[in-house]
């Protein structure tokens, strides 16, 4: 297998630390986490730390994570609110299921790969 490609710390005077940026990832990546427990308030105040601070993430490895994250949110949130419409057709409980295990899977995926210090 081979070594992962590791994208080396970015020090232009242009390009503010990625440091931050890393910290406010791993940030949104706990509150999709916490989403789950508390009712899913924490992944919309997740999404939107990732809008407010695109701008500054822009053109550094840190913005794959934040369009990854961006669109777990919104994909997720588009299949719970189908899931919850279906319910009374029992189908709804397994779309909620299986958006549930997608949306951990990407959480973790993400997650992991931000701590490798790889992209998306």
């Amino acid at each position: 297998m081979a070594e992962p490609e590791y994208i080396p710390r970015n020090d232009d005077p242009q390009h503010p630390s990625t440091d931050s940026a890393r910290n406010l990832a791993i940030v949104v990546y706990i509150l999709q986490a916490l989403s789950f427990f508390l009712g899913g308030i924490t992944g919309l105040v997740g999404v939107i730390v990732n809008y407010v601070k695109m701008d500054d993430v822009r053109g550094t490895w840190i913005e794959s994570h934040f369009r990854w994250q961006i669109r777990t949110f919104w994909i997720g949130l588009l299949w719970t609110v189908i899931g919850i419409v279906t319910t009374p057709l029992i189908i709804g409980w397994f779309i909620l299921l299986g958006t549930s295990i997608w949306v951990i899977y990407k959480i973790v995926k993400g997650a992991l790969a931000l701590n490798d210090g790889r992209t998306v």
